[in-house]
C-alpha cells in the first residue's frame, strides 16, 4: 500500500515558479514509477510527466515540455515538480501517482494509487 500526500500548490503570477512534491509512505516506494496529472475545472485529467522509479527516465506532455522538470528523491520517499515560465492554462488541481508496473502505466493514466491533489492557480 501506497499513500501519497501532495503539496507546494497555490497562487503564482504568469511567468513565475512552483514546485510540487508529492510524498510517499511505504517501503517500497522506491521502486514504484511515478507521475503528475492534472485536472482544470470543466476540462479532463490530462497526463503532466511521469518518471521511472530509477530517476533515469523521464516522459512529458508536449504543453510542459521545457517549463516543467520531474524528478524523485528516492532516499527521501518525495517526487518533485518543478514548474517554471507558469501560464493561466497551467491553472490545475495537480495529482501525483504512483504504479508499480511500467512507465507506460502511469502515463496512461492507470495508476494504482493516487493522491488528493493540489492547487495551482496562475494568475495573468
Amino acid at each position: 500500500q501506497v499513500q501519497l500526500v501532495e503539496s507546494g500548490g497555490g497562487l503564482v503570477q504568469s511567468g513565475g515558479s512552483l514546485r510540487l512534491s508529492c510524498a510517499g509512505s511505504g517501503r517500497t516506494f522506491s521502486t514504484y514509477a511515478m507521475g503528475w496529472f492534472r485536472q482544470a475545472p470543466g476540462k479532463e485529467r490530462e497526463f503532466v510527466a511521469a518518471i521511472s522509479w530509477t530517476g533515469y527516465s523521464t516522459y512529458y506532455a508536449d504543453s510542459v515540455k521545457g517549463r516543467f522538470t520531474i524528478s524523485r528523491d528516492n532516499a527521501k520517499n518525495t517526487m518533485y515538480l518543478q514548474m517554471r515560465s507558469l501560464k493561466p492554462e497551467d491553472t490545475a488541481v495537480y495529482y501525483c501517482a504512483a504504479d508499480n508496473g511500467p512507465l507506460s502505466t502511469v502515463v496512461a493514466g492507470n495508476s494504482d494509487y493516487w493522491g488528493q491533489g493540489t492547487q495551482v492557480t496562475v494568475s495573468s
